[in-house]
């Protein structure tokens, strides 16, 4: 495998794993009762509901949530390596955290409150919003270590 793809394949890998952190700090803002619904749940919902023109029941949306944030996650890994290209050597929990926290703005800032899924963060739940904030630094950082700790193997 080319370089460049190896370090898409090892970006969109340490994408993976830390969405599988992210997510634990999820649920467990969900045990708390701060989120109210999952956000990956309502963008799955969401989403079927555009293609189907009707509600999905609760476990094709569990199963297409869990699909979309994964690839999502593993996606978001791709490109934060691709960013840093030959450079990922230097990648780190800090660049990892600026760029969780850039994929928070762009989306619960973003393209989420302007396709009509949640309320911008001023006007959603606070509990909610401190939580995804929390994940995406969580996603940043794990992001960020694995990416660098793999570009410096290879």
């Amino acid at each position: 495998m080319s370089g460049g793809l190896s370090l898409l394949a090892r970006g969109a890998g340490a994408g993976a794993l830390a969405t599988v952190a992210m997510s634990a700090e999820m649920l467990a803002a969900q045990r708390l009762g701060v989120m109210g619904e999952q956000p990956p749940e309502r963008i799955a919902e969401d989403a079927a509901e555009e293609v189907t023109g009707s509600q999905p029941d609760e476990g094709t949306t569990d199963v297409l949530a869990s699909v979309a944030h994964f690839a999502f996650g593993a996606a978001g890994g791709a490109g934060y390596a691709l960013i840093l290209g030959r450079s990922a050597r230097s990648a780190g929990p800090v660049t990892g955290i600026v760029f969780g926290l850039l994929v928070w703005a762009a989306s619960y800032a973003g393209w989420i409150p302007a396709l009509g899924i949640l309320p911008p963060p001023d006007r959603d739940r606070p509990g909610r919003q401190v939580a995804m904030v929390l994940a995406h630094v969580i996603y940043g950082s794990v992001l960020g270590a694995l990416v660098g700790r793999s570009a410096r193997r290879f």
